[in-house]
């Protein structure tokens, strides 16, 4: 099995304190964001912040999987990751303050084991879309 790690960064016109509640409130701002690929999207526990269970569905290149999120606070005000409870995946948000706190630099990381041979080959390929 090799890992499968997907990183994307973008520069926000926004605040880190503004960005950083958007990403953390699970229940009311955080649907908002989603792509139409996260199907069935539901707060099972919490809403804001560590402790938050959430569970959705993901389709990505003709596949669809659920997930089993818990939020953890890793260093409030900037750090957030989601970890499904049913694999090994981990979703990390970063958000950094840019051009004196004007802007926020997010940066999301996803990474996982991923399966071995021609299975694993396409998970690396679409890994991108499902982020």
């Amino acid at each position: 099995m090799g890992r499968i790690y997907v990183k994307r960064e973008r520069v926000v016109n926004d605040n880190p304190e503004e960005v950083y509640a958007t990403l953390a409130d699970y229940e009311e701002k955080r649907p908002l964001i989603l792509t139409p690929n996260f199907l069935d999207y539901r707060v099972e526990q919490g809403g804001r912040g560590d402790g938050t269970v959430v569970s959705y569905r993901l389709q990505a290149a003709r596949r669809e999987r659920p997930y089993h999120m818990l939020i953890h606070e890793v260093v409030k005000g900037s750090v957030i990751t989601e970890q499904d409870t049913n694999s090994s995946l981990i979703t990390t948000w970063t958000v950094s303050s840019q051009h004196a706190g004007q802007q926020s630099r997010v940066r999301v990381t996803t990474e996982r084991e991923g399966s071995s041979g021609t299975c694993g080959f396409s998970e690396r390929l679409f890994a991108s879309s499902g982020l």
